[in-house]
């Protein structure tokens, strides 16, 4: 994920910075609780296309 990109790049539902989970490729969304996939290396950022996070996956956020 290009840093510059993600830096432009902030969540539809809540207007939030996100954080690039490489591993999962997604971007996550603390304040909505969200996560974003990212496919072929384009950033699926439709509501639609996003899946809750899980409580522990929130709380990482936030550590």
């Amino acid at each position: 994920m290009d840093s510059k990109l993600l830096e432009l790049l902030v969540c539809p539902v809540s207007k939030s910075a996100l954080v690039y989970m490489r591993d999962q490729q997604e971007l996550w969304c603390a304040q909505s609780q969200l996560a974003y996939p990212i496919k072929d290396d384009i950033p699926m950022m439709v509501q639609e296309e996003a899946r809750t996070l899980s409580e522990a996956e929130v709380a990482s956020l936030r550590d």
